[in-house]
């Protein structure tokens, strides 16, 4: 993850995502640099809008949350329905046991 951080952190300071800046920012980090990891991330890199990307994820991630509620909102309902569902049965059985002692 440091890897796409330093990628971030390139864009973000308007300079050039390169093997040389994204090395020297993970050794200025203290970070055991990879040279394959940081070619191939220099590579996958090559020919993507660092940020239109960011803004896609941007937009993505609100859309997803706004999502979250709604499906929660809607397994409460039926949740709750077999929770009482359940104790009811629960009762019943209690009473029945109860009726055994009894007589």
């Amino acid at each position: 993850m440091e890897y796409v951080y330093a990628a971030l952190l390139l864009h973000n300071a308007g300079k050039d995502v390169t093997e040389d800046a994204i090395t020297g920012i993970l050794q200025a980090a203290d970070v055991d640099v990879d040279a394959t990891r940081v070619k191939a991330l220099v590579a996958s890199l090559e020919g993507v809008d660092i940020q239109e990307a960011i803004e896609k994820a941007a937009f993505a991630a609100p859309a997803a949350a706004a999502v979250a509620p709604v499906a929660v909102a809607e397994e409460a309902p039926a949740a709750e329905e077999a929770a009482a569902e359940e104790e009811e049965e629960a009762e019943e059985s209690g009473m029945e046991g109860l009726g055994a002692l009894f007589g």
